[in-house]
């Protein structure tokens, strides 16, 4: 199934972005294709302001437990963060209607 998962920062945490950078990048390298696509989205000024991830889980509680394990979310990175199931309707590059 898969999963959007979106986060904001907290604000005036750009430094803690940066500190757990490479350690994220890894997290997300290490689960292979499970994870469909992520990356910062930036806020106005071009800085990263929160993250969006699109990952493919068993379900929510595999979900939930590779995310505890998120350097961004252990270092406290994050204000708030939502999560919901996602289709990829348009341009999938798999087939995402199982």
């Amino acid at each position: 199934m898969l999963f959007l998962i979106h986060t904001w920062d907290r604000p005036g945490a750009l430094d803690v972005r940066l500190a757990n950078r490479n350690d994220h990048i890894a997290w997300l390298n290490a689960a292979g294709d499970a994870v469909k696509a992520a990356g910062p989205w930036l806020d106005e000024a071009g800085d990263m302001a929160g993250s969006l991830i699109i990952a493919d889980m068993a379900d929510r509680a595999a979900l939930d437990a590779w995310l505890a394990d998120d350097p961004y979310g252990r270092a406290g990175l994050f204000e708030r963060v939502e999560i919901a199931p996602w289709r990829w309707l348009v341009n999938p590059p798999f087939d995402s209607a199982a």
